[in-house]
């Protein structure tokens, strides 16, 4: 088990910015932010390859929210920028439970284990 605590979220206008972190108790291969909707199953938003910083971003968010890692403090940070409404979902990060390949299938929610308490973001209209 590996405990994960989210901080940061809150709420912001749309075009807005927001950053959010997460600390880890040892690292992976990779690491992963994700999200959820009410109502919606969790989703992958960004992830990032520890060894080369090689980053995956779903679709809807490139341009928008950038990964990164401190390796010397064992967190994983994201931040989000010009934010879209459709942004409002809480927020996890989590560590890889399983081997990924670079590219979309990177955002896997199922590849990630150990969710930690999560941060609310919304984004107004």
């Amino acid at each position: 088990q590996v405990q994960r605590v989210e901080s940061g979220g809150g709420s912001v206008q749309a075009g807005g910015s927001l950053r959010q972190s997460c600390t880890a108790s040892g690292a992976t291969m990779w690491r992963g932010w994700l999200r959820q909707a009410p109502g919606e199953e969790r989703a992958g938003v960004a992830a990032r390859r520890s060894m080369d910083g090689s980053a995956v971003y779903a679709d809807s968010v490139k341009g928008r929210l950038a990964i990164a890692q401190d390796n010397a403090k064992n967190t994983l940070t994201l931040q989000m920028n010009i934010l879209k409404t459709e942004a409002t979902a809480m927020y996890y990060c989590a560590p890889a439970v399983e081997y990924i390949h670079l590219g979309a299938g990177a955002l896997a929610s199922a590849k990630y284990k150990y969710w930690g308490q999560g941060t609310q973001v919304t984004v107004a209209p």
